[in-house]
């Protein structure tokens, strides 16, 4: 397994390519399992994903930092990708912000995401949000840079201006952020093809779009966003509603039914529940411990 160090090193070559680095967003370490034997070259912990997850509840600002640290801890353990860690707003001021990049970077996080969100924050696709001043996000990202023990642990600065100032003042904060220090910035919830242009045309360092399934930014092949220039295309809650929907179906069969055979339509077999939580892996533990 490569350390931190290297996976840090390899997500920014990835992104800074610009070619639209396609990334899923895990809300728990099995469904990052999942997106790595998918062939996913990089896992996002959402936050939103995290919430309603773990909650059953939604993303309004109730997930903590040791919600956080646990589940990247946990994922770091369970996969050999680069991890990019949803901070929403850093749980407080420039000093709760270099406490979170801390924490979350000895966690095994890659890359680390703040927002502009006044605390509590809501979902990016969510109304009625507000961000704080401009000026008091570049204090947390200044204090996130100087936190950080490795210069390849990436700072992803995101701004969800766009639905309260519109577009033009999104773009200024986000460059604002990038002079800063930021990495990568991100301008949530454009909502237009011209919008998308102008960020990954008009921003000189890379760039994230959040493709919400159902959301306000306008759902684009992979390849379209890379001919734009995006550095990354985000699908932070993908593996989510498909987990959704595939509990839906089968808890439905077998509540209609009484009953709920193995059918692949419907459920993973026996072997490939154990195959993802790597069964036969601790197998041979087993018999090793035993000789």
């Amino acid at each position: 397994m490569k350390s931190d160090h290297e996976y840090g090193a390899i997500l920014r070559k990835k992104i800074s390519a610009k070619s639209g680095l396609l990334v899923a967003g895990a809300s728990n370490a099995l469904a990052a399992r999942v997106i790595e034997q998918q062939g996913f070259e990089a896992v996002y912990l959402s936050g939103a994903g995290l919430t309603n997850a773990f909650y059953g509840i939604p993303d309004l600002g109730f997930v903590g930092l040791g919600d956080l640290v646990q589940h990247t801890s946990a994922i770091r353990d369970a996969i050999a990708l680069p991890i990019i860690v949803d901070a929403d707003t850093g749980f407080g001021n420039a000093l709760n912000v270099r406490h979170t990049i801390r924490s979350l970077e000895r966690a095994g996080a890659n890359a680390i995401q703040l927002e502009d969100q006044v605390m509590p924050k809501k979902c990016g696709h969510f109304t009625d949000k507000s961000v704080v001043d401009a000026r008091e996000m570049v204090s947390k990202i200044r204090a996130a840079v100087d936190a950080r023990e490795s210069a390849d642990c990436l700072i992803i600065a995101r701004t969800d201006a766009r639905a309260i100032y519109g577009l033009d003042h999104a773009l200024e904060r986000a460059q604002l952020y990038a002079e800063n220090g930021a990495d990568i910035t991100f301008v949530e919830a454009p909502e237009s093809i011209e919008e998308l242009e102008r960020i990954a045309s008009e921003l000189a360092c890379p760039q994230i779009v959040n493709v919400v399934i159902g959301g306000k930014t306008p759902s684009l092949s992979q390849a379209e966003f890379a001919r734009m220039g995006f550095g990354m295309v985000l699908y932070a809650n993908a593996a989510l509603q498909g987990a959704m929907r595939g509990m839906t179906n089968a808890l439905s069969h077998l509540k209609q039914h009484g009953e709920l055979k193995e059918d692949p339509n419907l459920v993973a077999t026996f072997e490939e529940r154990q195959k993802f939580v790597q069964k036969p892996f601790f197998d041979e533990l087993d018999k090793r411990y035993r000789e």
